[in-house]
């Protein structure tokens, strides 16, 4: 899915209004750690076109990326020079980051959007985190977020608000939808419809499979993967999180000593 649509996914996100919106709580929680940004190694896991990587490397952190779709890390390398940042990229799905980066530590992993609902199984979930965790020094931060499936599977709603974008000379439109399978998992596809003016729209689907990690069986996973000082929320403003109204799940924790 996210091969193909890469080379849109800067106009499928308001970058600018989702950053405004969500780095100040990032930023907040980093501030908890001690020493200097310049300092501070941060790993960004499922990056994607690298703008949060991007973001935390204008404030100065040591700042690395990884994704599974080499497409998205050279749009990520595209952003990064344009935005005259230093931000070391490796293609690397769940899993195999830590193998990636070889012997190395991070003071802080990210896992932003919704992709780690991305792995297969809940045993795949339990793999990644301690991958993560494998990344991390003691007492490191992990930061997750992920839509709030307790949520979605409860209401299983199958349409999400459309997503448009316009430049002068193109424009976008994105329909998002669920499939909710028979197995539990999600079939999660985006429509795609571009037009140059005075073109016809040209239409696209991808899809990908999602598993809807539910609270507790993430709060299960994080224990089992050496997690503590467990933090929930419900979107990155930091407001508390609520199982049936919450539209995200947010996770804050530390690697254990």
């Amino acid at each position: 899915m996210y091969d193909k649509l890469a080379m849109h996914y800067d106009h499928f996100v308001d970058w600018k209004s989702r950053l405004a919106f969500e780095m100040p709580f990032i930023q907040e929680q980093l501030a908890l750690l001690p020493g200097e940004p310049e300092n501070l190694k941060l790993m960004d896991t499922a990056s994607g076109t690298g703008q949060h990587a991007i973001a935390l490397a204008r404030l100065g952190y040591q700042v690395s990326a990884s994704d599974l779709y080499p497409q998205m890390l050279n749009i990520a390398n595209t952003n990064a020079l344009a935005a005259d940042v230093n931000i070391r990229l490796k293609t690397a799905g769940f899993g195999n980051i830590a193998e990636a980066f070889p012997g190395e530590s991070f003071d802080v992993v990210l896992c932003l959007g919704n992709s780690l609902p991305h792995v297969k199984s809940l045993a795949d979930l339990q793999h990644t985190l301690q991958d993560f965790a494998a990344l991390m020094a003691p007492n490191a931060l992990l930061l997750l977020q992920q839509r709030n499936f307790d949520a979605v599977m409860r209401a299983r709603n199958r349409f999400m608000e459309p997503q448009s974008q316009q430049t002068a000379d193109q424009e976008w439109l994105f329909f998002r939808f669920y499939d909710f399978e028979p197995n539990g998992t999600i079939q999660f596809s985006i429509l795609t419809l571009t037009r140059k003016p005075g073109s016809r729209w040209e239409i696209s689907l991808t899809s990908t499979h999602l598993l809807p990690i539910l609270f507790a069986d993430m709060q299960n996973a994080l224990e089992m993967a050496g997690f503590e000082q467990l933090r929930f929320y419900g979107n990155l403003k930091g407001e508390a999180f609520d199982p049936a109204q919450s539209g995200d799940l947010i996770v804050v924790a530390r690697k254990a000593k």
